[in-house]
């Protein structure tokens, strides 16, 4: 079975982050949840999501529904 590398960036000035599954073109849209894109490619398919102001989350995780 081939082994997936999964990208994770934090920028801490931004209190941004960022977990891209596949790297390939793409772009970022909303979810349900104001702090939280998911990034798609150009048919749609989820390649990664973004949360920006990761350290107001807290201990409280947050749910996001990514189709």
């Amino acid at each position: 079975m081939a082994r997936k590398l999964v990208k994770v960036w934090y920028d801490h000035e931004g209190d941004y982050l960022e977990v891209i599954f596949e790297q390939k073109s793409g772009y970022f849209r909303e979810t349900d949840h104001d702090q939280v894109m998911e990034k798609v490619d150009a048919e749609g398919n989820i390649i990664g999501f973004s949360i920006l102001g990761v350290s107001t989350l807290g201990k409280v995780p947050i749910d996001v529904a990514l189709p």
